[in-house]
């Protein structure tokens, strides 16, 4: 027991008259946390959260893998494109608002299993859709359970995390959004070109990218079997909902996995517990009025995250989750298909060589044989997110997530900037792999500082809020792109380094989080 906590009990053992141990001291969650110790629980909770967001990246992301192959067996146009990479992120801003609110109102651990299996599900049988529409549909379902697990892991985490330890940790957390980028352009690289996978299934031609697609709801599914199965509830939501004893048991774990083989035991017997606020209960005449109870008390969350206190931090980071989803996703998803134009062109991905205002359409675009060097250098501006991630582990609690936030915000507007520059192939995939390196630092740092703003039962509805809020971005970056990119793929990529250039102004605002405690 630590020196601070051991004072504690002799104070209350004092004032109190009692010669017992520490069966009346009631503890903090924060204090609780750090009477479990650090160790084999975290790590378990790291590998199996770590794969649960990485599922969540494999799906976003096999969408953008798929395109340069599946527009001539879906018909796809340039604009169609577009909105099919955006169709997923019009489910995850619907999906961020309300399994957000639910989660801060039925628990965390519930939300995420509902959620993920509506990810894996929807997203495996789009692979069996005959046509765009059918595509469209099933990944916008399947972006609905995408929007709710995202936001929601990092709120279950974070909240079984030491002060000390929750930066690093939860920037361990976000690197698995690499490792789920990686895998997914690993995984295209090998399934997608083997167009000998090929067969008949009914109506449906089975090509190889439909494989690739089954293949990529595996992570969702089995993260949702785990979640059932074998994660507790947060401890922070038991104790914010009253129920003293299931946090109690849920530490008392924490401590046994973390202190295996040790003679020590876990010393806390009670909480500080908030008292459940029983003032509203009361008997509905009817199910309107229920209904509308209900739906006043999910807009409740959203109303108080732009009260006095917090609406100068929400207001910023509203701009700042616009400016880098628009960036990222927008630049992102159209990585593959900027890749083949690369390929095609022999130079920038906005290469005179490659002129599509003729107006042929689709008709002129070849899917077959499918070019593997694309995929092989998705791949590498995937890995490119590997020292990015290292560093952010490396300095994150050293430095804090408002600097490293506001540099890597810049510093991504520069490398966007130069990627319609540089006029070589090579040149052209350098820049794309800084941007991926740089940019993902952004990501871990906003991840750390929009937990540490926000109390827990506000946590899940403002990281629920600012998902959809990046949504709405990504969705408008993806349509832009698809718009733009035939006409003058300059102005959507020069867009993108603006946005974040504001960003990364706007960032200046926030207060300093660094070890901040939990509220």
């Amino acid at each position: 027991m630590t020196t601070s906590l051991t004072d504690k009990i002799l104070f209350e053992q004092k004032k109190t008259g009692q010669s017992a141990e520490s069966d009346q001291v009631s503890f903090t969650f924060e204090e609780a946390v750090e009477e479990t110790g650090f160790g084999t629980f975290h790590a378990v909770l790291l590998i199996i959260c770590g794969w649960a967001n990485a599922s969540d990246a494999i799906e976003i992301l096999c969408v953008s893998f798929l395109l340069p192959t599946a527009r001539c067996d879906l018909h796809l146009s340039t604009s169609d494109m577009g909105w099919l990479t955006a169709s997923i992120f019009l489910g995850m801003m619907i999906g961020g608002l309300v399994w957000g609110v639910l989660a801060d109102l039925r628990g965390r651990q519930r939300i995420l299993v509902v959620s993920l299996t509506v990810n894996g599900i929807f997203g495996a049988v789009s692979a069996l859709a005959s046509n765009y529409w059918q595509f469209l549909l099933l990944r916008f379902i399947s972006g609905i359970g995408v929007g709710g697990s995202l936001p929601v892991i990092f709120s279950y985490f974070s909240e079984f995390q030491p002060r000390n330890k929750r930066g690093s940790m939860v920037s361990a957390l976000a690197t698995f959004w690499m490792a789920g980028n990686i895998l997914a352009a690993g995984l295209a690289w090998l399934v997608i070109p083997r167009t000998s996978l090929a067969f008949q299934l009914g109506y449906v031609h089975f090509q190889s990218w439909r494989l690739f697609v089954m293949l990529c709801s595996i992570p969702s599914l089995t993260s949702a079997l785990v979640y059932a199965v074998g994660m507790p509830e947060s401890p922070k939501y038991l104790m914010e909902a009253g129920r003293e004893e299931d946090a109690l048991r849920v530490f008392q774990r924490m401590f046994y996995w973390n202190h295996r083989g040790s003679a020590r035991s876990f010393s806390v017997r009670r909480l500080v517990i908030s008292s459940p606020d029983k003032s509203n209960i009361k008997l509905y005449e009817s199910r309107a009025d229920w209904l509308k109870q209900q739906i006043l008390k999910g807009v409740d969350p959203i109303r108080k995250l732009f009260s006095h206190k917090l609406r100068s931090t929400s207001i910023t980071l509203v701009v700042i989750f616009f400016s880098i989803s628009f960036g990222y996703y927008g630049l992102w998803m159209w990585f593959p298909e900027l890749l083949k134009r690369m390929e095609i062109g022999g130079g920038s991905a906005c290469s005179r060589n490659w002129n599509r205002t003729s107006g042929e359409g689709v008709t002129n675009v070849t899917c077959y044989p499918v070019k593997t060097v694309v995929y092989k250098e998705g791949f590498l501006i995937a890995v490119a997110n590997l020292p990015g991630n290292i560093l952010t582990i490396l300095i994150m609690d050293l430095l804090g997530g408002k600097l490293l936030l506001c540099l890597s915000l810049f510093f991504s507007g520069v490398s966007a900037f130069f990627i319609w520059e540089v006029k070589t192939k090579v040149h052209s995939l350098v820049v794309s792999c800084l941007f991926s390196a740089i940019s993902v630092i952004a990501w871990n740092s906003l991840d750390v500082i929009g937990l540490e703003l926000y109390p827990t039962q506000l946590r899940s509805s403002a990281l629920g809020m600012f998902s959809g809020i990046s949504r709405v971005a990504a969705i408008l970056g993806n349509i832009a792109f698809g718009q733009l990119v035939d006409v003058n793929c300059i102005v959507p990529i020069l867009l993108v380094a603006v946005l974040l250039f504001i960003g990364s102004l706007a960032c200046l605002k926030l207060p300093n989080t660094k070890k901040i405690e939990l509220s």
